[in-house]
């Protein structure tokens, strides 16, 4: 007879992966067709099958191995870099080189910024820190092409080819960029900062002194910067290399010890009179570099969707081969209300999160469009980025205790998904431009509405939330309710996205979100057929 042994391994999952980004999410794959990214499907799905194994793969290396400050060399001689991983480069170079951060500039047929924006989602999945300077050099190109005379840097930035060695700018075929606007007194209130910009001859060429309490991808080419110019506050390019070939006086004093994004450096930094292009007009700092914030913001949203995606995958992926009281995990109904439910949620965060890239897409040549895309980048980057975190703990749990060790995906994400309600404003500013943009852009409260009424009569419980919704809208709220007033939005953006694509799992979500009284966690779904047809979405 043959015994178990003390190191026989029963009733544990295979290790999970590779996976199959594109193939196994018929929500992205519908949404992106939805969007006008059609022409771009096989793009997708190239990356989706190489993000999900050879790029997540090196973002083990990349995170294990954090990025390191070289403030000076072995002579003395100040340097101000930062040494990564051989597997960052890799990663940043395989993105760069697929178009997560320059393919929707460098096509210009309808779906381009979304066939891009899923290029991001899936990236996020494999390794979200590197998400951070892609997106940045991504979301840095229409303002850098507001002024001529960085035209090359917008080209570079644009290019296919990563490049990162620390050399002059001319030396390179393609750029990164990153962004320092957070002081130590301001925060998110950057009209108090301090940093002084003081101009020099030439024209648009100023010296900068002061400092940046976080400084975004300190190991990037060029950052776009804010500081106090004699005409007020202004937007700045301040490279790492001078235009004449010297180094910039930008001195990096420390890498922040952060809670997670850990293949990712973050930086506070010195300015010593380092030289910078002005961008825009003096004054003018905050609405210059709105357009990159709004990109930015976007990417907020799709890094925390595709984060929900994969923590549901590790989830799926042990719940299908553990089994417990005798039958699998998968099986078990409380376990399946739990991972419906989680589905659920991941499917309108990624309809959301695409839905908004598609008006961002059409914004040039529609302006209701133009202006969904300003409202609804503010209220989806607040509700699927506080939704990731609660998501990839329920995601956690479902491992049990084995999703508390350090050699699973789930402590990673984790630690990564409160990040993006933080990033790029944190929820309370996502909520007061809500505010400021229903009470001084009419347009976007029309834009709002005209979403919605094209999903009323598709679903009881949804038409119910649409009259509340237009009532709170008319009502208007004062600051402290702008959060409820935010979510409520969010809920109707989502279910009517959901009812207007004939989404199979529309009537489900609606019946879950938005039908009173709303359960406040996972696993409360009321309806087995909701159940079951939430867990056939998500394959075998």
């Amino acid at each position: 007879m043959t015994h178990a042994g003390a190191s026989d391994v029963l009733n544990q999952p295979p290790a999970p992966g590779p996976f199959d980004l594109w193939g196994d999410d018929p929500g992205l794959r519908e949404a992106v067709l939805r969007e006008s990214g059609a022409s771009f499907v096989a793009r997708l799905a190239g990356y989706g099958a190489l993000a999900g194994d050879t790029l997540l793969r090196l973002a083990d290396d990349a995170h294990r191995d954090r990025p390191r400050l070289q403030t000076h060399d072995a002579y003395g001689r100040r340097v101000d870099r930062v040494a990564f991983n051989p597997a960052w480069h890799e990663v940043m170079g395989t993105a760069i080189a697929h178009g997560v951060a320059g393919l929707s500039w460098a096509h210009t047929q309808p779906g381009a910024q979304v066939a891009r924006a899923a290029l991001s989602y899936l990236h996020y999945q494999a390794e979200p820190g590197s998400s951070c300077p892609l997106t940045m050099t991504h979301a840095a190109v229409p303002v850098l092409r507001q002024a001529p005379a960085l035209r090359e840097w917008a080209d570079k930035a644009c290019a296919f080819d990563y490049d990162g060695r620390d050399v002059p700018m001319a030396h390179k075929r393609g750029v990164t960029l990153g962004m320092g606007m957070t002081e130590k007194q301001g925060g998110s209130d950057v009209r108090a900062n301090t940093t002084r910009a003081t101009a020099l001859g030439a024209d648009g060429e100023y010296a900068l002194a002061g400092h940046k309490w976080f400084f975004s991808a300190p190991m990037s080419d060029a950052f776009l910067v804010l500081a106090q110019a004699p005409g007020g506050l202004s937007c700045f390019l301040l490279p790492r290399w001078c235009p004449d070939g010297t180094k910039n006086a930008l001195r990096l004093m420390r890498l922040k010890d952060k809670l997670g994004d850990w293949s990712n450096a973050s930086s506070e930094v010195e300015f010593d009179d380092a030289w910078a292009f002005r961008v825009g007009d003096e004054g003018r700092g905050v609405a210059t570099i709105l357009e990159m914030v709004m990109l930015t913001r976007l990417d907020c949203m799709l890094g925390s969707a595709g984060l929900m995606r994969m923590a549901l995958r590790q989830a799926l992926h042990h719940a299908r081969h553990r089994r417990t009281f005798g039958r699998r995990l998968f099986d078990q109904p409380l376990m399946r209300n739990v991972l419906a439910d989680l589905s659920l949620e991941s499917e309108a965060a990624t309809a959301l999160a695409l839905r908004v890239a598609g008006a961002v897409d059409r914004a040039p040549h529609d302006a209701q469009e133009a202006a969904l895309a300003r409202i609804a980048t503010a209220i989806g980057k607040y509700w699927i980025c506080k939704r990731a975190p609660v998501f990839a703990n329920e995601a956690q749990e479902c491992l049990g205790g084995l999703g508390y060790i350090e050699e699973t995906l789930l402590p990673r994400l984790v630690r990564q998904a409160p990040l993006n309600s933080i990033w790029e404003g944190c929820g309370n500013i996502q909520c007061l431009d809500v505010l400021r943009a229903l009470a001084r852009e009419p347009a976007t409260a029309a834009a709002l509405r005209a979403e919605w009424q094209a999903a009323a009569g598709l679903d009881v419980h949804f038409d119910s939330a649409l009259q509340a919704g237009i009532a709170a809208l008319d009502t208007g709220v004062g600051e402290a309710g702008a959060r409820g007033l935010v979510e409520q939005l969010a809920l109707l953006l989502q279910g009517a996205i959901l009812l207007r694509a004939g989404h199979p799992l529309a009537q489900a979500w609606c019946a879950s979100r938005l039908a009173a009284p709303h359960a406040a966690t996972f696993g409360t779904l009321r309806e087995a057929a909701h159940i079951d047809a939430a867990l056939a979405r998500c394959g075998p």
